[in-house]
């Protein structure tokens, strides 16, 4: 998540968001036959019929835009919905359909920015009144939720319209988003237990209703549904199967809405099927089988470096995600995520929460840092960049990279004994990209993948996720983020950054070589093109593979001497 902006207006703030991703994935040729043009007013940046005035950005792209405009032919466009009716009106015939839908997009995540506006202060006192005022002493699952309940008020690093969900209402996002940290209680299918598949070991926690326990004799397996998900038409796919009247068992979200904590027990974690989208209209929030086979997959492989790799034994934790049971739809799912035990005592806090703002205006990041470095942030973005880079550093050795990004990778921080101690706490492993080549004794370990684009024996998909994940996502956009905040020059923060990438690459010797040539030494970096992959273009006319992972570049904030 990016760093708090001042409170513009939302529509300006999206407006020149979306401006700035439309420059950056270069629609139109916004960017790639667009030639600076010094104005009175400042730089801009004309190509053909369009001009965009535009100011020095650094981080995805060079430029970015300065001012909530775009003019076409000359004419100056302020409003959101005339500007990308603009564009649309330019686009090839061929992707027409592609820029309505984005444009609903953002109308959605307007609505959703003002909802926020609205909503948050009360949010906020809501939780310093049931947690407590100071973050820092936000301990064990339950509490961790809240976190998650901050970062959601965030935009995301990318993606302009991050907040929107497609086809939701206020109130439906009042009632089962995490911004507004709600309890809601679950729906349940009564499916035939041979239209069922599970998977994992072990029993079921004693609170899984039978259904008899939802006023449903007879035999069957109860499956869990989301409220939103939850429609008449819901048990269609599957011949006998029926949906319950009664609801059953309360829960919170997480930050990706999608995954609920069971109130009772919350650190178990159930990812269910929503029938929305974010990030783009190809994005959404179902659960295709195959996912869950890859993440319970990807969790064992770790597992397996974690055991080859001692120094990672306890500073590495892993969510357990071997537990999951589908009937072969999408939208009849479910993952039975288990957080590791030992985490009562303990601050867990995604990295998408520390730039957050907290209760009484201070951010996530002030507050850890107050109880856990001495009031020091750089000190703890310092101690994390040494412990982060080092694991998806050595990952890489292996021929592995994560989409372990910011929502999916939580900081744990406690002082056992009175000295901080940090770790981190991984979940999702279903995306990762593997070059086989690298594996060695663990080439086994890819044969269990069901989505056949993870496997390869190329570097190149594995450094790019790695740059776009744990590069821009993970590290640098906190190393600008922290900069926008007045902690330290961003010349401090990029070199903090590059001085703990280049050691955690040396430290593997010539296996890092590619790694440093794409990341350290490139003059330009990939970017995740969303918006293009997501919406605008259908995957034929893009070329993507996978939406969440097409790119464009950007310039590299590495270098020695970065802009």
């Amino acid at each position: 998540m990016t760093a708090a902006v001042r409170a513009d207006d939302p529509e300006e703030l999206l407006t020149r968001r979306v401006l700035g991703a439309l420059h950056r994935e270069d629609v139109l040729g916004l960017r790639s036959a667009a030639a600076l043009e010094e104005r009175p007013d400042g730089v801009w940046l004309r190509g053909g019929r369009l001009a965009l005035p535009v100011t020095e950005d650094g981080f995805q792209s060079r430029w970015t835009a300065r001012r909530p405009l775009l003019e076409v032919d000359g004419r100056p466009l302020t409003g959101l919905d005339e500007i990308l009716a603009a564009v649309a009106g330019l686009a090839d015939p061929r992707d027409r359909d592609g820029h309505t839908a984005f444009a609903e997009e953002c109308r959605q995540a307007l609505a959703t920015m003002r909802l926020h506006d609205l909503a948050r202060p009360a949010v906020l006192d809501g939780l310093a009144e049931r947690l407590g005022p100071d973050p820092a002493d936000w301990t064990g699952p339950a509490a961790s939720l809240g976190f998650d309940t901050l970062a959601a008020y965030l935009d995301h690093p990318v993606h302009p319209a991050g907040r929107g969900r497609a086809g939701l209402t206020d109130d439906q996002l009042r009632g089962h988003a995490p911004e507004f940290h709600p309890a809601f209680e679950l729906r349940w299918l009564i499916l035939p237990e041979a239209a069922i598949t599970r998977h994992g070991a072990g029993t079921l926690p004693g609170w899984w209703p039978a259904p008899a326990d939802l006023g449903e004799p007879g035999p069957g397996f109860a499956l869990p549904v989301h409220p939103l998900t939850a429609t008449p038409g819901l048990a269609a796919p599957v011949p006998g199967a029926r949906l319950a009247e009664r609801p059953y068992l309360t829960v919170r979200p997480t930050l990706s809405m999608r995954t609920v904590a069971v109130v009772e027990d919350p650190s178990v974690h159930l990812k269910l099927p929503v029938a929305t989208a974010t990030l783009g209209l190809r994005n959404r929030r179902t659960i295709k089988p195959g996912s869950l086979v890859d993440g319970a997959a990807g969790q064992r492989l770790l597992e397996a470096v974690t055991a080859r790799e001692a120094r990672f034994a306890g500073t590495v934790l892993h969510a357990d995600e071997q537990c999951f049971a589908h009937a072969g739809h999408e939208l009849l799912a479910v993952l039975l995520r288990r957080q590791p035990a030992g985490l009562d005592g303990s601050v867990t806090v995604p990295l998408a929460a520390l730039l957050a703002p907290s209760p009484g205006g201070r951010t996530v990041l002030d507050h850890l840092a107050d109880r856990f470095h001495g009031g020091d942030v750089l000190r703890l973005y310092d101690e994390l960049l040494q412990l982060l880079l080092d694991w998806h550093t050595t990952l890489f050795s292996y021929g592995i990279a994560l989409e372990a990004h910011q929502q999916n990778t939580s900081l744990v921080l406690d002082r056992p004994g009175g000295r901080t101690r940090m770790r981190l706490l991984l979940k999702d492993d279903d995306g990762p990209r593997l070059n086989t080549t690298r594996l060695g004794e663990l080439a086994p370990y890819a044969e269990a993948f069901d989505d056949a684009r993870i496997a390869g024996t190329d570097d190149r998909p594995v450094t790019d996720l790695f740059t776009t994940i744990t590069g821009h996502l993970c590290t640098g956009a906190l190393a600008f983020g922290l900069a926008a905040l007045g902690r330290a020059p961003l010349a401090r923060t990029l070199g903090l950054l590059r001085t703990r990438l280049t050691e955690a690459v040396d430290r593997l010797g010539p296996a890092g070589a590619p790694l440093r040539t794409a990341l350290l030494d490139a003059p330009d970096l990939p970017v995740k093109a969303m918006v293009t992959a997501g919406t605008l273009l259908s995957k034929e006319r893009s070329g993507a593979a996978d939406i969440n992972k097409h790119y464009t570049t950007g310039p590299n904030y590495l270098l020695e001497a970065p802009r």
